[in-house]
């Protein structure tokens, strides 16, 4: 039980690093790369973009990776919430 908390409190902080660093790059869009919360939020999402574009199809474009990770991330969530209540039902 503690490790599926654990799982899910990591794909939590993943997926809202992804979202927080979408919108800071939409705010700065051509100065995304120098700023200091972009990269900080780049940093905290690189393992796991870097682990959906090794296992995704090389026709996926390296722009929809974020949003192919935030997906797979969601999913995973869903997955192990399910997981989690059935252990405590």
């Amino acid at each position: 039980m503690l490790f599926i908390s654990i799982a899910k409190a990591l794909v939590e902080i993943a997926a809202m690093s992804l979202l927080a660093q979408m919108l800071v790059g939409l705010f700065s869009a051509s100065t995304r790369e120098a700023n200091p919360i972009y990269r900080l939020f780049s940093v905290i999402t690189q393992p796991v973009n870097a682990a959906v574009r090794r296992i995704m199809p090389a026709f996926v474009l390296d722009q929809h990776i974020a949003l192919v990770s935030l997906f797979l991330l969601l999913l995973l969530w869903l997955v192990l919430l399910m997981v989690k209540v059935q252990l405590h039902a």
